[in-house]
């Protein structure tokens, strides 16, 4: 996830893409593997022996941790990306990234909390990671406000079927640069992620250019987050402090830290300083609140990404990722009274499956 805001939108803690997912879920696995260790050993009071533990069992034949941790993974994901819509699309709310820059100072001061109550453990600001990082953070910073915008002018419906074009632009990507293949049924899901994208766009009645090219544009630069990200990760293991990968919060701390006077500067530049104060929704507790839940919830994917992969696997992970966005896009389709007819939400229907069958066709290359 990155980690950050808006993902899945995908906000700054959330997903990226399924290619962004698969990473985040094999760091995550490493992390678990080395932060969770062998758990301590009750004695029984009496008879001084290991007292047996007891766990639930499954439910429906599925281990009560994964299902529980998973729940909270995919509640999180989905109600930050309808609040976050809420938020830009229900009050009027015209600083976008106003909004953003709140939420990445939540996230800075949530993971900061965390570290000082002992939960995670941060790696220290250097300048020569800052050195490294930072480009691969303006990126994240272009595809978080691209996502924003985008969001704000389509609806979440159209907005998910078009944000898995990421997955073709990163394929492109890994073919031609980093020389990676992948079997015929990829290529047929990405193909049919495409032509649902483009009949969907010819069948939705809320069609703009604004909102589709801030979508294509956030496509592109997601894609190039996650093909950036690679090389990035690869070089910072001779700036962090045990030699390794960045973990997840430590992402989550530099990608929201760092982006902070970059988003500044688009406040300056979109000229959202000049009203902002005079917002009406600044003065609405509903919007205060959606704003803050949203951050939130946001960060709280950190945290439930590491316990739902800690306790399944990384195929698991980010086939629920992908699942995941059928509810998002119904529930917002229904939430936000958004227009459709028959065509586009059979294009709808037909992008997100073809959206699930890729990741499983890209987990078994």
């Amino acid at each position: 996830m990155p980690s950050g805001v808006v993902s899945s939108l995908l906000p700054a803690h959330a997903h990226a893409d399924e290619d962004l997912d698969e990473e985040r879920a094999e760091r995550t696995a490493l992390l678990s593997r080395s932060s969770g260790g062998a758990k301590p050993v009750v004695a029984h009071a009496d008879t001084g022996k290991p007292a047996p533990q007891r766990k639930p069992g499954p439910i429906a034949g599925i281990p009560f941790g994964a299902l529980v941790s998973g729940v909270c993974y995919c509640s999180a994901s989905a109600s930050m990306v309808l609040l976050n819509k809420h938020a830009l699309a229900s009050f009027s709310f015209t600083a976008p990234n106003a909004l953003l820059c709140f939420q990445c100072v939540l996230a800075v001061i949530l993971v900061k909390l965390c570290e000082a109550a002992g939960f995670v453990k941060l790696q220290p600001l250097k300048p020569k990671l800052i050195g490294v990082w930072f480009p691969v953070n303006l990126i994240f910073v272009a595809m978080l406000g691209t996502g924003f915008y985008a969001l704000k002018e389509m609806g979440i419906g159209m907005f998910s079927v078009w944000k898995q074009l990421a997955n073709l632009t990163t394929a492109l990507g890994d073919l031609f640069i980093f020389k990676k293949t992948y079997p015929w049924p990829v290529w047929a899901c990405l193909s049919l992620m495409i032509a649902s994208a483009v009949v969907g766009a010819s069948t939705d009645s809320r069609f703009t250019w604004v909102g589709y090219s801030w979508q294509i544009a956030n496509c592109l630069f997601t894609s190039a987050y996650a093909l950036h990200l690679r090389s990035v990760m690869d070089r910072v293991t001779d700036y962090t402090t045990d030699g390794g990968k960045m973990d997840e919060f430590s992402m989550v701390y530099y990608n929201n830290l760092l982006s902070i006077p970059p988003i500044l500067v688009l406040m300056w530049f979109f000229g959202e300083y000049e009203g902002l104060m005079a917002q009406t929704a600044l003065r609405n507790p509903s919007f205060q609140m959606v704003a803050m839940v949203g951050g939130v919830l946001g960060f709280a994917i950190s945290f439930s990404s590491l316990w739902f992969l800690s306790q399944t696997t990384a195929t698991i992970y980010s086939l629920i990722g992908s699942l995941n966005k059928i509810p998002i896009a119904i529930v917002g389709m229904l939430a936000f009274a958004e227009p459709t007819n028959p065509k586009n939400l059979s294009s709808i229907v037909i992008g997100l499956g073809a959206g699930v069958m890729f990741t499983q066709y890209k987990s078994k290359k």
